[in-house]
């Protein structure tokens, strides 16, 4: 029961950690432009999961086949979802931004229904995982929906950066074999040489002056939200599955809300509090004994 307790709780800290990443990009993204500030993100997450790997004495893995799959896994969880998502969110408020964005788990269970991936999911699953959906819509503003079928576009570009999501939560089943430290380390190897050159050409970072203040949040979105939310994401896909790790997404909107009110004095309406609660129940439901997708080589607890 205790494994089960952390298990949870890493869940909890995943989602205060992707969830307070918005407020650092936003306090970033005005000094530092949008590519760059990615490629920072991932470059500085890599060099500290390098270390992470030092220390535990780990290596990168050598088979071609290995680098393969995290080469399509930082596609999934990195590259195209984040590139999607940054474009949406141009052209779509950040209210339906977040309900878009958080219909990862839906996809997982679609994906993996259609792909045969396992047995029929449970009902209480599927009701979790619509649950989620509505406390999200719940706590951001049925308001927010207003805008649902114009710049169609964009909102398929955030629909598509969640559908990407689902897909690493499925596909990072097959790097169960190596240590979570070492698939987070791969996947961010492979999105810096991607978006550092992207950077280099479409930005011209060298020609920026951040403020420390700028700098100080990207180095925190780099290290915390990225570096050490993957350490506990991989570790996660391996014991709570994929439906269960992706059901952190549902949270995510209620850590904004929370951080809003500790930090800037806003208030939690009765409709947001009654969204927390079904983003809760939802996730719980999911997460119950027998969950689906749950790989039978990695029990809870195992890293």
């Amino acid at each position: 029961m205790t494994d089960h307790k952390l298990e949870y709780g890493l869940l909890g800290l995943l989602a205060l950690l992707w969830g307070s990443s918005y407020l650092f990009i936003g306090l970033a993204v005005d000094e530092i432009p949008p590519v760059t500030l990615v490629a920072v993100r991932v470059s500085g997450a890599a060099c500290f999961l390098l270390i992470v790997l030092f220390l535990r004495g780990l290596r990168l893995p050598r088979d071609r086949r290995d680098w393969a799959r995290l080469l399509l896994q930082s596609f999934f969880n990195s590259i195209g979802a984040w590139l999607l998502l940054v474009w949406g969110q141009q052209y779509v408020d950040s209210a339906l931004a977040s309900v878009l964005n958080s219909t990862s788990p839906i996809f997982v269970v679609l994906i993996g229904s259609m792909l045969a991936l396992s047995d029929r999911p449970a009902i209480r699953k599927i009701l979790g995982a619509a649950l989620g959906l509505a406390g999200v819509a719940l706590i951001v503003g049925f308001g927010a929906l207003n805008g649902l079928g114009e710049q169609v576009w964009a909102q398929l570009a955030i629909l598509g950066g969640a559908a990407l999501y689902g897909c690493a939560a499925l596909y990072g089943r097959r790097l169960s074999h190596l240590p979570s430290a070492v698939s987070a380390a791969g996947v961010m190897i492979w999105a810096t040489i991607a978006l550092v050159p992207a950077s280099l050409i479409l930005e011209r970072p060298w020609t920026l002056s951040p403020s420390l203040g700028a700098m100080a949040a990207a180095g925190f979105l780099s290290i915390g939200c990225t570096g050490v939310a993957l350490l506990i994401y991989y570790r996660l896909v391996h014991t709570l599955g994929p439906l269960g790790v992706a059901s952190q997404a549902y949270l995510r909107a209620g850590v904004g809300v929370v951080l809003g009110m500790l930090f800037l004095g806003e208030t939690i309406t009765a409709e947001q509090g009654i969204g927390l609660a079904a983003a809760l129940i939802g996730v719980m439901l999911i997460n119950s004994r027998g969950n689906w997708f749950r790989s039978k080589r990695a029990p809870i607890g195992s890293d």
